[in-house]
């Protein structure tokens, strides 16, 4: 109820359209001023909690504000927080609050890591590029795993995709729109890959970690 109602406000109120827009955002945190890195910590942990937000938008806008080193410390900071209050809220309110927001059949999809803790698994289902982590911190929320050692996952599971994102909006700040596009190209061939193998490599996954749990 909480994600629902969080969404509907953002699209009656426009909101969607704010972080779905370089330049307002840009606006918005510079008119922080020394506030600017609570600012945009601020927005990188609601595109976690509230779905619709797109993490690239955000991700890129880092490296644009920020360069490269404090973009991704700041990126990295908001993710884990983020990612931290959707795996918390999970926690507490359990799967009837999960169900209102993630539809049933992802649920089912990946009901195979609740039942145990499969760390590793979890931690290559977070590099997997156009996967859909946000909803995974939702769904890691109901299984097994302590919020350490989700936190330990989430973070380093999601650094490159930090790290590429915020890359992106430095090469954009300073105009290097070369460099931008080979990173662009890289992405879009891996984001691609994964999106049509991404069935059997989670098909893969999902015997091997059920085997492995046989064979203990």
């Amino acid at each position: 109820m909480f994600i629902a109602g969080s969404t509907l406000i953002l699209y009656k109120t426009g909101l969607i359209s704010f972080f779905l827009n370089k330049e307002k955002m840009t606006i918005f945190l510079n008119s922080l001023g020394p506030l600017s890195f609570i600012g945009f910590i601020f927005l990188q942990a609601s595109q976690v909690v509230v779905s619709p937000i797109p993490g690239e938008v955000t991700g890129l806008l880092g490296g644009f504000l920020y360069g490269t080193l404090t973009g991704i410390i700041l990126s990295t900071i908001g993710l884990t927080i983020g990612s931290w209050i959707a795996f918390s809220l999970s926690k507490y309110f359990g799967r009837p609050f999960v169900e209102k927001f993630v539809k049933k059949e992802t649920l089912d999809r990946y009901d195979y890591l609740l039942r145990h803790k499969g760390a590793f698994l979890v931690f290559l289902l977070f590099l997997i590029p156009g996967f859909p982590k946000d909803y995974l911190c939702y769904i890691l929320g109901l299984g097994h795993l302590s919020a350490k050692e989700f936190l330990v996952i989430s973070t380093v599971g999601r650094f490159m995709g930090t790290v590429l994102l915020t890359l992106g909006g430095t090469y954009i700040r300073h105009h290097q729109y070369y460099r931008f596009s080979a990173l662009l190209g890289i992405a879009i061939i891996f984001l691609f890959v994964s999106l049509v193998y991404r069935d059997k490599i989670e098909k893969f996954f999902r015997r091997w970690h059920t085997d492995k749990k046989i064979k203990r």
